[in-house]
């Protein structure tokens, strides 16, 4: 009867330690997702440019040349906001979750993006789909855009609710099935005693 009543006590112990190992992984995930804000004002209708870029790169310089020239024509509706991913670890690891939060597979820079259009690599077949998204973005109000930096957040916390959902799940199936195996012991030895 002592045996039943210790291997009680492990179950118990077995259920409560992973389910609070759990809770505390929640509590301080969430405390760490602080994302910075670009600080844009309200009246900046600016149609944030994403560009992710290699120093060095042949094709990121053309692209770089090329938002340079149409600045005076097209510089009161769009900002660039770059990110160097061959030397920045930070940067690139962005861009892979804005790539797969996207569905696209940048597999290269430049990797640009407007509202929700992107573009993997620069040729000038596409200056004018770039133009054209800057203006469709444009003539939207700021707040109705769609801006992949503001929803990675929501994006990535879905995705890990969903893994901890998953997590759960194998958990507790990992716990009734040594459950069923050590019950099942406890009434074979029953039989032969």
């Amino acid at each position: 009867m002592k045996k039943l009543g210790l291997f009680l006590i492990m179950m118990l112990a077995v259920l409560i330690v992973p389910f609070s190992v759990l809770a505390d992984e929640a509590e301080n995930g969430d405390e760490a997702e602080v994302t910075e804000s670009e600080g844009t004002s309200e009246e900046d209708k600016r149609v944030k440019v994403y560009f992710f870029r290699g120093e060095g790169c042949p094709h990121c310089a053309d692209a770089e040349e090329w938002f340079e020239s149409i600045q005076e024509e097209y510089g009161s509706k769009y900002q660039i906001v770059d990110y160097e991913v061959w030397k920045n670890e930070d940067n690139a690891e962005l861009m892979d979750r804005v790539s797969e939060a996207r569905d696209d597979g940048a597999d290269g820079v430049p990797y640009i993006i407007i509202g929700n259009h992107s573009w993997n690599g620069f040729a000038e077949d596409y200056e004018i789909e770039i133009l054209e998204a800057i203006d469709a973005e444009y003539e939207k109000e700021p707040s109705s855009r769609y801006d992949i930096m503001e929803l990675l957040p929501d994006i990535e916390k879905e995705k890990k609710e969903e893994s901890k959902s998953s997590d759960i799940v194998t958990l507790i199936i990992i716990i009734l099935v040594v459950g069923g195996v050590a019950y099942g012991v406890v009434q074979a030895r029953k039989k032969t005693y």
